[in-house]
């Protein structure tokens, strides 16, 4: 019960010091009590996966055909048809476990991160190593790694529904509770799962992994089934559809064979193989494994896809929302000008090292500046030089370290007695040192904000009161930083009793001190990114919190924001009534000083007119924006919160990586597209040959065991190679796609439409040029050339706009291996001990075999001439 023991008491009971674990016990106790995480489902062993593909009513009824085969003593052809399902099966197996490794990978590098003590250091780690004892710091948008006690609580406010059930967030606090007390009580402890929502902390790790109060109800978290994106949704039911279809056919088919004599068994098995061979059986798992490996190159290039369904919606952004600090941007910012008012302004420019500083360095408003800067700042660097904290107020402590100020000396000789964190909405941070003698608040924030909350401003080292006229200066030299795209920051101060508990109510009355102004340059790769963005037809928005005129010339600068577009502030975007902002909603590029609930409206407003919105966001605040947005797109850098709700994860947290995923987005869609219109043009193929022979009264052109092995050898390798292309050249020069459109849209039945006829009608040419010399070789020619047809299929496939000579052969070592091994494996058809399981004549030679080539050849480069038409 550790909430009944004060601080002290459970430092010592878990063996742990506020200097935090060393390494070195921090290693031993992993390997005492293992990592921090919950026990994962059971995945299902490969042989319970090979069972399950038998489940398949198709598999079913073709296993009853095989038995049905043995009854009749067609022993060998029964044997063939289980040696196919098998293969059928241990393929189906392999790519299940593949895509399964391959989403796998992708969650291990969305592993959450969190900051601990140890050796008396910050250093931040992956939560999964976290151990009984760690001494962990909380701020605002963290998720609490583990259940632990808080041992200092700076208005700490937690939500624990998900444990406790109560949506209010708790105030924390670091006193014992001496009575019992259920969860819901405990007021000093912290549980692993729950989000900070406000405040600072730091508690104690009691519990990891499955002793914490989530992992008692570990199962209930882990039942949830993985399901199916939309488009594979809409394929099965495609599929199913096709199947009904097929399998009227196969019907028809088996009554027509009957009714003209032929032997009921015979004609049975030909129906129920023309179903099996016709189905697509691959297309689900070939969609799976492209969008698993699909999402594995985009995690390289920094984008981790949390959720298949985003890659698809990816490819249909319309447009991006994005931050400007740290994505649009280097995120490092750089003191460049200071103000104050007995000084006006001093360039940083004319405090490089050999040059004089400027004259007031020393007085006591330049004192003050650096004072408020340093000690209101939670930002630091540890001893490997690694910066720890927010980019801006990184940039102040560089800043004192430029004027040789060791902020660590200040930090220790003016001790912080109290705050108030900083508040998005507040805008504000307030810290309560000892200085000196004296009790001092200091205040830093927005200038606006700062300006409304001050009675008094320092001028010439005296306070006195800030009138109009100090106002209007003041207000001049922000615009000033703000129209050469700087970042402002005001600071404060006000003396306070000695036993003053800050509020936010006493952020008022405050004494002006001077502004401090920074950039944050843009990535040189942005500017490329934003054009390319715009060549795809995708709108990119600028949402910040920075000042109007800053976030203008940053959006003007990198090519977001045109001369006649709009820029709006979240106040003046409060006014506009939906209708209002309906109107002109395509030309606002920019928008500044928004609030949480503005993100959630430009989004809304977006998708009123039936666009894909994409928005970017890293705090607690942006949890809601990144749920609505049809693509929530998390920081890596940001809040455990923010990720959470994403469906995409940028590592680098830069723009260029989202336009790059985009890319990638369209190219799986295209790709699968590409796969599908494969296996239905071939399917097609041999349906059309089928049908020719049962109306044209001709022989059946394929035996059952031909039919499985087309099936088996022409479905899968090509149709997942075409999955792995590359990018089409101009795939982002491609108009926008409909979001509602139909992976099987017209133009896409057109060309399954056009490769079945051309395949089905080479196919019934072979037939009928083996029908002369016999009824034996006629098949055995449509075999061979369909089969061909298919296999050389996979190269026109490959590209849309380009001809596979065009394309290059070796660009897709993927295609070429395919087609590799399917020829390989169509050549051993034709040796002598197989030739009988496969009915092929002795009559076959080379010349037969050439007139199949040449025809699936013909077929291939007419696959290419329409494609040329097409383009032209």
């Amino acid at each position: 019960m550790f909430y009944k023991k004060n601080t002290q008491e459970v430092i010592k009971l878990l063996n742990s010091s506020l200097n935090g674990l060393s390494k070195e016990e921090a290693e031993e106790r992993i390997k005492k009590y293992g990592y921090n995480e919950l026990k994962e489902k059971e995945k299902s062993s490969v042989i319970k996966l090979f069972l399950e593909t038998f489940k398949d009513p198709l598999v079913i009824i073709l296993l009853i055909a095989a038995l049905v085969q043995v009854f009749l003593g067609e022993v060998i052809e029964s044997g063939i048809i289980l040696a196919v399902v098998t293969l059928n099966a241990i393929l189906s197996v392999v790519q299940s476990k593949k895509a399964e490794g391959s989403l796998d990978s992708l969650k291990k590098l969305s592993i959450p991160y969190t900051k601990v003590i140890r050796d008396n250091e910050k250093i931040t780690i992956s939560s999964r190593e976290l151990v009984v004892g760690d001494i962990v710091l909380l701020e605002a948008g963290d998720y609490v790694p583990a259940d632990g006690r808080v041992i200092e609580s700076q208005s700490l406010k937690i939500v624990e529904g998900m444990i406790t059930g109560e949506s209010e967030p708790i105030l924390k606090t670091e006193e014992e509770i001496p009575l019992d007390s259920p969860l819901g009580d405990q007021k000093n402890m912290v549980f692993s799962g729950s989000m900070v929502v406000y405040g600072r902390g730091i508690f104690i790790v009691t519990n990891t992994g499955m002793n914490t109060e989530v992992g008692k109800i570990a199962d209930l978290l882990d039942n949830a089934e993985g399901k199916q994106t939309p488009l594979q949704q809409k394929l099965d039911e495609f599929s199913k559809k096709l199947g009904i279809g097929i399998c009227l056919l196969s019907a028809m088919i088996f009554a027509v064979q009957v009714i003209r004599g032929g032997d009921l068994a015979s004609s049975f098995m030909f129906a129920i193989a023309i179903a099996v061979a016709a189905i697509p059986e691959a297309l689900s798992s070939i969609v799976t494994i492209v969008l698993a490996v699909g999402t594995n190159t985009m995690a390289k290039k920094q984008a981790i896809v949390r959720k298949l369904p985003a890659v698809e919606t990816l490819g249909s952004t319309s447009v991006i929302c994005t931050d400007k600090t740290g994505t649009l941007t280097q995120n490092k910012m750089t003191v460049v000008e200071v103000y104050t008012y007995e000084n006006k302004n001093i360039s940083l420019a004319d405090n490089v090292e050999g040059n004089e500083v400027a004259a007031t360095k020393n007085s006591i408003q330049d004192r003050c500046l650096n004072l408020a800067s340093i000690l209101c700042n939670d930002s630091d660097v540890n001893n490997e030089g690694i910066e720890i904290g927010d980019p801006t107020e990184i940039a102040l402590i560089n800043y004192a370290a430029l004027n040789k100020i060791d902020y660590k000396i200040l930090r220790d000789k003016y001790i912080r007695i109290g705050e108030i964190p900083f508040d998005s909405d507040r805008k504000l941070m307030s810290t309560v040192n000892k200085v000196d003698d004296e009790t001092i608040m200091f205040t830093k924030g927005a200038p606006d904000v700062i300006f409304s909350r001050c009675k008094y401003a320092l001028s010439n080292g005296e306070v006195v009161e800030f009138d109009d006229e100090i106002l209007r200066e003041y207000k001049q030299i922000n615009e000033d930083f703000s129209n050469q795209a700087l970042r402002v920051l005001a600071f404060a101060t006000k003396k306070v009793e000695d036993d003053f508990i800050p509020s936010i109510e006493d952020e008022n009355e405050l004494t002006l001190i001077g502004l401090m102004a920074m950039i944050d340059p843009p990535r040189e790769e942005v500017y490329d990114a934003v054009k390319n963005a715009k060549n795809s037809g995708i709108k990119t928005i600028m949402i910040t919190g920075d000042h109007k005129t800053t976030a203008m010339a940053i959006a003007k600068d990198i090519g977001i924001m045109e001369s006649d577009d709009l820029a709006l502030t979240g106040a003046e975007l409060d006014e506009l009534s939906d209708s209002k902002l309906d109107k002109i909603l395509e030309k606002v590029s920019v928008y500044a000083r928004v609030s949480p609930e503005n993100k959630i409206r430009i989004v809304r407003a977006w998708q009123r007119k039936d666009k894909v919105c994409a928005m970017t966001g890293d705090g607690v605040n942006d949890a809601p924006a990144l749920k609505q947005a049809d693509i929530g797109i998390g920081m890596g850098s940001g809040t455990e919160v923010a990720k959470d709700s994403s469906d995409m994860v940028l590592m680098d947290d830069n723009f260029a990586t989202i336009v790059k995923a985009v890319e990638s987005g369209r190219t799986i869609y295209d790709n699968i597209k590409k796969s599908i219109t494969y296996l239905f043009s071939g399917n097609l193929g041999g349906i059309i040959a089928i049908v020719f022979a049962l109306f044209a009264n001709l022989p059946n052109p394929f035996t059952t065991i031909q039919l499985l092995f087309i099936n088996l050898v022409t479905d899968s390798l090509p149709a997942i190679a075409l999955g792995l292309e590359k990018p089409e050249k101009g795939v982002m020069n491609m108009p926008v796609r409909d979001s509602k459109e139909s992976i099987l849209d017209k133009e896409t039945l057109k060309t399954i439409g056009i490769r079945g006829s051309i395949i089905g009608i080479v196919t019934i040419i072979a037939q009928y040029i083996g029908m002369k010399s016999s009824p034996e070789l006629g098949c055995a020619m449509a075999f061979l050339t369909l089969t061909l047809s298919r296999i050389l299929q996979t190269f026109p496939s490959r590209s849309n706009t380009q001809t596979a000579l065009k394309l290059g052969f070796n660009t897709n070592k993927y295609a070429l291996g395919a087609v590799g091994v399917c020829l390989v494996m169509l050549f051993t058809t034709l040796l002598p001990f197989m030739r009988g399981i496969f009915a092929i004549p002795v009559s076959f030679g080379l010349d037969s075999f050439v007139i199949c080539a040449v025809l699936a050849l013909i077929s291939s480069l007419m696959m290419e001439v329409v494609k040329l038409i097409k383009i032209k």
